[in-house]
């Protein structure tokens, strides 16, 4: 990941809108037989892993992509002159198929690194799925015309914000971080705002001071950090990143998804008790109801990135971190999603 992003050109992108005629018409079927929550209630009933029937339970993280041998989805990597694809498969249906054996009602899909600033995949699956699937594209934050691009995939192709990986710009990478606050960024933001955009930022914690500047100047806008921020608890002194993180509590827009603890514990080994400590901190700051449950990846490529299943994520915010009650358990799962971006709430027992 050393080199310049790449633009994607739009007029590229409409010339395959008929290409993905296909694409939906062919997943016509499977969109029917997936679409019903009751499949999902029975199964997660009987796994054990519903909390209180007719609560969701949205994964606010999921990464798909495309088959390698697409011949609708490019895999324009913005990052490096020469990528072999993916390496490992992760479609939306491995996706569906591995929610609806664990009782996950919905998901949010985040646009994967693999397709660049194209994201048709993704906009494409949410299509396919409407009443499971909200999406995050990925766009390039150093194009001046950012706030367009914003727009176009948002109004055109239906997507519901947007993920934006400061991490890779650190110490002058691509560019440098300079566009977190620049003026064409606060276009984006105003448009953000206007289109009721959610932004996720997968951000060291050096660079939310320059977060907190555009957090504060639009307090509309809701702003989700990854990954606790990728803090290193191995680290010499974790301390000062920690307390970066701690600091956007103020900001009752900012959110934190309990997420990816296997890169953030030291230990790296399931339940994370190292890292609960911390996670103790960023709760009693945000407090429940501002922090989001999210995993990576779907079925078998969980295993491939060294993730763990399905139900030991939720098993983790369910039963194995002790100061999360019941009523947070669920708020996290599913509830705090749910009113963010609008996902529609089973009701009674024909939801999981």
């Amino acid at each position: 990941m050393n080199t310049n992003p790449e633009s994607i050109c739009e007029t590229s992108m409409m010339e395959r809108i008929a290409d993905r005629r296909d694409f939906l018409h062919s997943a016509a079927q499977a969109t029917a037989a997936i679409g019903a929550f009751s499949t999902a209630t029975a199964r997660s009933q009987q796994a054990g892993n519903v909390g209180t029937p007719g609560q969701p339970v949205i994964d606010t993280h999921m990464h798909v992509w495309a088959k390698k041998d697409s011949p609708i989805y490019p895999f324009p990597y913005p990052y490096g002159n020469t990528f072999d694809g993916p390496p490992h498969e992760a479609t939306v249906e491995m996706l569906i198929e591995d929610m609806d054996r664990h009782g996950c009602t919905h998901a949010v899909l985040v646009q994967v690194i693999y397709h660049g600033w194209d994201n048709t995949y993704i906009a494409d699956c949410v299509k396919q799925y409407p009443d499971r699937l909200k999406a995050h594209g990925l766009i390039d934050p150093a194009d001046p015309n950012v706030a367009d691009q914003l727009r176009f995939w948002m109004k055109e192709h239906g997507l519901h914000g947007m993920r934006f990986s400061a991490i890779y710009y650190q110490n002058g990478n691509h560019g440098g971080d300079g566009w977190i606050n620049s003026a064409d960024t606060h276009r984006l933001w105003r448009t953000a705002a206007d289109l009721g955009a959610v932004f996720n930022f997968f951000i060291a914690p050096i660079q939310l001071p320059k977060l907190a500047v555009m957090v504060k100047a639009y307090p509309d806008v809701p702003v989700i950090i990854d990954h606790f921020s990728q803090l290193d608890l191995g680290a010499t002194d974790p301390e000062p990143n920690i307390k970066h993180l701690l600091a956007m509590a103020q900001y009752p827009s900012v959110r934190v998804k309990v997420s990816e603890l296997t890169s953030v514990s030291e230990s790296g080994t399931y339940p994370f008790s190292d890292a609960l400590p911390v996670v103790r901190r960023l709760y009693d700051a945000f407090g429940p109801d501002r922090l989001l449950f999210g995993t990576g990846y779907p079925g078998a490529a969980r295993a491939a990135y060294h993730r763990p299943t399905l139900d030991k994520e939720i098993d983790l915010i369910r039963h194995e971190i002790p100061f999360f009650t019941n009523e947070d358990s669920e708020k996290i799962l599913g509830l705090n999603a749910a009113a963010l971006w609008g996902f529609e709430q089973p009701k009674g027992n024909s939801g999981c």
